[in-house]
């Protein structure tokens, strides 16, 4: 993978976890020209003890023609979008600004192996509910499906898709002067772009605002 600019670079590795989580669904792409797969899914990272991403765990329905093509060739790649904004010198005070966007993103090189294993299939998909069911009031679980989650299960397959590179882009404003920082803030925040506001304060921290 190409590598980063210093200044968009992750200064933690859990940095990547977290927008993982955060952005849980994400591409799986695959192939050569003429004969590559492309599919959106819900992943899940599983860490190092340094809070390095080691894989993916996800599951494709087993009639996606990419599941085959992923046993011939594991090799694949994985993007994640975070929250991302277009950057309008409207909002600055010095504008002679040149509009820009402002974003999260991260790539993952990955080895796809599947997972046959009934009850390894049954933890995946237990801990994706538990992830994206936390903190609900009246939460789900795949246990009120009854008999159904078995009829439906056999129609999917797990995998555990090990990283052997990554790279995370977080072009949040760092580079900016600090007054211009500021405007871009306010501005976003008058959008509503709560989420995107959140991850430049965090790869800002103690810069001033307006």
């Amino acid at each position: 993978m190409d590598p980063v600019p210093p200044k968009y670079a992750a200064p933690a590795p859990q940095l990547l976890a977290d927008l993982v989580r955060a952005q849980p669904f994400a591409w799986i792409v695959s192939g050569p020209p003429g004969d590559s797969h492309a599919t959106p899914l819900p992943l899940r990272p599983k860490l190092a003890p340094d809070g390095r991403i080691e894989a993916l765990i996800g599951h494709f329905a087993r009639s996606n023609p990419h599941v085959e093509a992923l046993r011939r060739d594991p090799r694949a790649l994985v993007l994640t979008l975070g929250p991302h904004g277009y950057v309008s010198p409207s909002w600055m005070a010095d504008r002679t600004q040149a509009p820009t966007w402002n974003y999260a993103a991260a790539q993952f090189a990955v080895e796809v192996e599947f997972i046959e294993d009934e009850a390894a299939l049954r933890l995946v998909l237990d801990d994706l509910v538990g992830a994206m069911e936390a903190m609900r009031p009246d939460a789900w679980s795949a246990a009120e499906m009854d008999e159904r989650y078995a009829r439906l299960s056999r129609g999917i397959i797990a995998f555990h898709a090990r990283v052997v590179d990554q790279r995370g882009v977080f072009k949040l404003g760092q580079d900016e002067r600090d007054d211009v920082y500021a405007d871009i803030v306010t501005g976003l925040a008058g959008q509503g772009a709560d989420d995107l506001v959140a991850w430049m304060r965090a790869l800002n921290p103690g810069r001033a605002e307006a």
